[in-house]
């Protein structure tokens, strides 16, 4: 075991931003990124008074739209701790990035618009943080445009989202009249000065908000109400226990306004006081822990053309125990053979920075010519198949049309590199050899389209498909298996991996199947249609895609 290794894990904190769109995820991030010293000018999302885009969206169409549609990772250091923060897209048609995104990081920080409340893809995402019990905090955003009131914000956040809250920091004032953020635990107001430069200038921390200074510049009427709506918060709320909040029972609740720096320091500091470190990590073979010796980790994003001049593909990898060493071999379990990497990378979004080690919670970046999906496991010759990184069964199927033949390679690397990435799901169907991709939202197509032209140089058509789900399916009945593979050919495609996948044009058609062939099992995600492969040790006859 390399010297000061568990030094060096409990260090770390790796997590995500998560949010319902435009909630302000994105803006978070810049200015986390800005307090941290990470970079020295904020970008902004929607903002045409600022020319430069977000940092965390670095896509061509992200600077258009004003939307994440990507997960973007970013490290830096900031007081002695290695900080990993994944930027995760807010967009629901693009959740699927973001579930797996949330396998890779041991908290999350939720962001919430105060005029908005809870959204539904704020319930979505807090139903995948509750089944794997993972840490949240909650960034009221927002708080000097006119919201709803922080008591009605508390009881919507504890109901909708069945967590009970903390509040750690209270607004002093509201909408125009917003001055600042009362740290509730410290006893002191911090102010700050709105969007004057890009790192707003600390105008007064006092250490008590009896201070007689705040009267001349909060109000007398401001100061009141925070100490009585204070006051009666904390004889309402869960008094903080740091163990709850990591068992992902208790969420701790800071207000503020992202775009005027107002409350994200406060967000920053509690964040590396009781944010957990690396933890374990589950595997189907066993329990992997983080300061185990042997390296391990896995592959939960991929990226072709992250740096467009050059065309190249990135994998990103969580490393989950060990020492990840640039240069060192390593047992690719998926392939059955060895790999080196001589290329890792951290990031800040696309600007990447050349490493030579990563330790437990590090989400690091390795070059890739088309061997790593993801869900690939990489470790010093153990096989080991890590958790919860699916492809989920796509409810939208297109077939993809050529519309320039003298473009067809270029069409096809960029199908093939566009999937890899998870955006979506590409299926082969005979005869033909028909390309048909899958979606879980109508932006997706949106966004392949956009990026096959722009980065690739193909244009094509998507024609829909009169299809409500593609489901994997297994069968260890080999009369039945083959009577529905011949029955139903024209419903019939596989994915990548070359396992089948079923068409179906309605849920009363899966019901009938179900009912006609009882040995087919159907899958909704390709993670529990391989375990159930590798459960069975049998395989379903496929045949050959070209």
């Amino acid at each position: 075991m390399f010297v000061g290794i568990t030094d060096e894990i409990k260090r770390r904190r790796t997590f995500a931003i998560i949010s319902h769109p435009d909630a302000g995820k994105t803006t978070l991030t810049e200015k986390l990124l800005l307090f941290g010293g990470a970079i020295h000018v904020a970008g902004a999302v929607k903002n045409n008074k600022i020319r430069k885009t977000a940092t965390s969206d670095f896509l061509e169409i992200e600077k258009q739209r004003g939307i994440s549609v990507t997960t973007s990772v970013m490290s830096f250091d900031y007081k002695g701790n290695k900080i990993n923060i994944l930027d995760t897209p807010g967009h629901k048609d693009f959740a699927e990035d973001t579930y797996r995104t949330l396998t890779a990081v041991d908290s999350v920080i939720l962001v919430v618009d105060s005029a908005k409340g809870v959204e539904e893809q704020t319930r979505r995402l807090m139903e995948v943080c509750r089944m794997r019990s993972t840490p949240v905090m909650i960034f009221i955003n927002k708080m000097d445009r006119k919201g709803k009131e922080p008591f009605e914000l508390l009881e919507e956040l504890e109901k909708e989202l069945n967590i009970a809250v903390t509040p750690f920091t209270w607004p002093a004032g509201r909408g125009s009249n917003f001055k600042g953020v009362y740290n509730i635990f410290k006893n002191n107001i911090q102010l700050y000065t709105p969007e004057k430069s890009n790192l707003s200038e600390l105008l007064m921390e006092t250490g008590d908000i009896s201070d007689p200074v705040l009267k001349d510049y909060v109000g007398q009427e401001i100061l009141s109400r925070v100490r009585e709506e204070t006051d009666l918060a904390t004889g309402l709320y869960e008094s903080f226990q740091k163990n709850l909040y990591l068992e992902g029972y208790l969420a701790p609740v800071f207000f503020g306004s992202a775009l005027n720096n107002t409350g994200v320091l406060e967000v920053l500091e509690t964040f590396i006081e009781i944010a957990p470190s690396p933890t374990r990590s589950e595997s189907h073979e066993r329990i992997v822990k983080p300061d185990e010796p042997d390296f391990t980790g896995y592959i939960f994003k991929i990226h072709a053309n992250i740096d467009p001049r050059h065309r190249n593909r990135m994998a990103f990898m969580r490393v989950c125990s060990g020492v990840f060493e640039r240069n060192k071999i390593y047992y690719h379990v998926r392939l059955n053979r060895k790999m080196r990497f001589s290329s890792s990378a951290a990031f800040i979004a696309n600007t990447k920075n050349t490493i030579d080690e990563a330790f437990p919670g590090d989400v690091i970046g390795v070059y890739d010519t088309g061997s790593l999906k993801i869900g690939d496991t990489l470790t010093e010759g153990e096989v080991l198949h890590f958790k919860g990184v699916p492809n989920f069964a796509p409810e939208l199927l297109r077939e993809v049309i050529n519309r320039d033949p003298s473009k067809r390679k270029q069409l096809e690397k960029g199908v093939r590199q566009l999937t890899d990435e998870g955006l979506a799901q590409l299926f082969l169907q005979q005869p033909g050899n028909r390309k048909i991709i899958g979606t879980v939202g109508e932006l997706q197509f949106d966004v392949i389209k956009f990026r096959l032209e722009h980065e690739y140089g193909a244009s094509c058509d998507l024609k829909p498909l009169p299809f409500v789900r593609a489901l994997w399916f297994t069968c260890d009945e080999p009369v039945e298996l083959n009577e529905f593979l011949s029955r139903k050919a024209g419903f019939i495609a596989y994915d990548k991996e070359n396992a089948p996948v079923f068409f179906a044009e309605s849920e009363w058609m899966i019901k009938i199947i179900r009912d006609t062939y009882p040995s087919v099992s159907f899958h909704k995600t390709s993670e529990s249609f391989r375990i159930t492969e590798n459960m069975n040790g049998k395989h379903t006859p496929l045949q050959n895609v070209q």
